[in-house]
């Protein structure tokens, strides 16, 4: 059996240069995706990346940057690594915008549990762009996807 690889892809009505902005600037990214990033994403940068709604993190090695082309990092580089690529493609003045993440780690089953699941975060973190980028609107898809594993305490901000 080949490692399983998620991947989700979407259609953003904006230009290339601002959607793959929007994906550098963590003050961007925050709006659509996690709650805070340490910074912006640059060639062999580490980054942190928090959603505070859930108590969780994550660490951020950027492998390669190919401005208005490409990012790919390894995400959860701290424990159990696996590579993420996002791939920006100018349509007229609209981009479509494709990510993959791979090399899952233990058994088959687990793999493809964690594929599934990373699948469907990516595609609703490509929506949230998507409507964030089009419409300036903050559609909830991140803190509402798992509401009763908030951290106690914690504070919507909408």
């Amino acid at each position: 059996m080949t490692s399983p690889v998620a991947s989700a892809g979407m259609l953003i009505r904006r230009s290339n240069d601002e959607v793959f902005e929007a994906f550098i600037d963590p003050a961007i990214t925050c709006r659509f995706w996690f709650s805070r990033g340490s910074g912006r994403l640059a060639p062999g940068a580490e980054v942190r990346w928090d959603w505070d709604m859930y108590g969780v993190g994550t660490d951020v090695k950027v492998k390669a940057i190919e401005p208005g082309r490409r990012i790919l990092i390894d995400w959860d580089n701290r424990s159990n690594p696996t590579e993420v690529e996002w791939r920006f493609e100018p349509r007229g003045e609209h981009t479509f915008v494709t990510v993959e993440n791979r090399g899952f780690h233990g058994t088959a089953d687990e793999q493809v549990a964690t594929a599934l699941d990373s699948t469907g975060g990516f595609a609703l973190v490509l929506a949230g762009a998507k409507i964030w980028l089009e419409h300036g609107l903050d559609p909830r898809f991140v803190p509402d996807r798992h509401p009763d594993h908030h951290v106690p305490g914690w504070k919507d901000p909408a």
